[in-house]
């Protein structure tokens, strides 16, 4: 699927306020629809598995699913499979072909725990959701979160890696949701937007506002998280139940705001300089929207800030 840009531009120009409340609202019925599925499943098993990859917005979205679960009276919790990272040990981590530590790599998270929880959910018994603090780079279990399921209760758990073989493999019987921001936006047939964009700049937004990350870190990143993507995530997508598109039509608008200077900030001498430019370049085709207008609860407060949802 693509958007137009004719479209998103003439519809920020007539009434840019119902545009946001339309986008959203397609966006909240895709969540809808979602635990539609869930439920469905519900008897079979209270897992549920929700990967996409790096930008995709697997934890609003998991939150949203566990929202409209609890509206319909079935209490939900999502949970971060990053917790589930192991400490990283150098000499016996993943490496990249680089030699770095691979840590888009699913032998980074701890295969063995997760499949025990799920069983022990699912079972009815209580499990330690361990904590791992990105700051020290390391799992502390102390620091755990208790996590019981009572009769139709269910468990959201998000990650990259929750559709792989060596997880969800292990329980078939568990929903299993795709999301990923898959549109990209055309000019009639002329290609001015690529969904890897959207994420993109999700991303480094993110990173540079909340994070602490430079622009150009993110960018020497991002070159391995697509090589994790091509190799860990997308060949599992087609065991999920539903796949999910989380790209939102007035995003790259708002975006815009955040993005151009910090990619205006990356140094000439950044061998992927160029393709900033190109990427500046496409924002300027979109008509701006006030960030201050995106709704406190919209998946993309996610990247931006300041959104009703509190993040980890």
């Amino acid at each position: 699927m693509a958007y137009q840009l004719q479209e998103i531009n003439r519809r920020i120009q007539t009434d840019v306020a119902e545009f946001l409340a339309e986008c959203d609202e397609s966006y909240a019925q895709r969540v809808s629809l979602a635990a539609d599925k869930i439920l469905s499943h519900l008897e079979r098993s209270p897992i549920v598995l929700l990967s996409g990859p790096s930008g995709s917005g697997k934890t609003t979205t998991a939150m949203k699913v566990a929202e409209e679960l609890r509206r319909r009276g079935v209490n939900s919790r999502a949970v971060a499979m990053d917790n589930y990272f192991l400490t990283p040990n150098p000499k016996t981590s993943p490496r990249t072909p680089e030699g770095g530590i691979d840590y888009e790599s699913p032998l980074c998270l701890d295969m063995e725990l997760l499949d025990q929880h799920f069983t022990a959910l699912s079972r009815g018994e209580e499990i330690l959701i361990p904590k791992f603090e990105f700051a020290r780079q390391m799992r502390n279990d102390s620091a755990g979160t208790p996590l019981k399921l009572e009769k139709n209760e269910i468990a959201i758990f998000e990650g990259i890696h929750a559709l792989n073989d060596e997880i969800a493999g292990r329980h078939p019987e568990a929903t299993k949701l795709y999301i990923s921001a898959r549109s990209n936006i055309n000019e009639g047939a002329v290609l001015r937007f690529k969904g890897t964009w959207m994420r993109l700049t999700r991303r480094a937004v993110r990173d540079y506002n909340f994070r602490g990350t430079e622009v150009a870190r993110t960018l020497a990143m991002w070159a391995n998280v697509r090589r994790g993507e091509k190799l860990y995530i997308s060949p599992f997508k087609n065991k999920a139940d539903i796949v999910f598109d989380s790209s939102l039509p007035y995003e790259v608008s708002v975006m815009k705001h955040y993005a151009i200077p910090i990619l205006q900030g990356v140094p000439e001498d950044n061998e992927r300089h160029d393709e900033m430019l190109d990427l500046v370049q496409a924002f300027e085709n979109f008509e701006a929207i006030n960030p201050a207008r995106v709704a406190k609860d919209s998946l993309l407060r996610e990247f931006i800030g300041g959104g009703s949802y509190k993040y980890h």
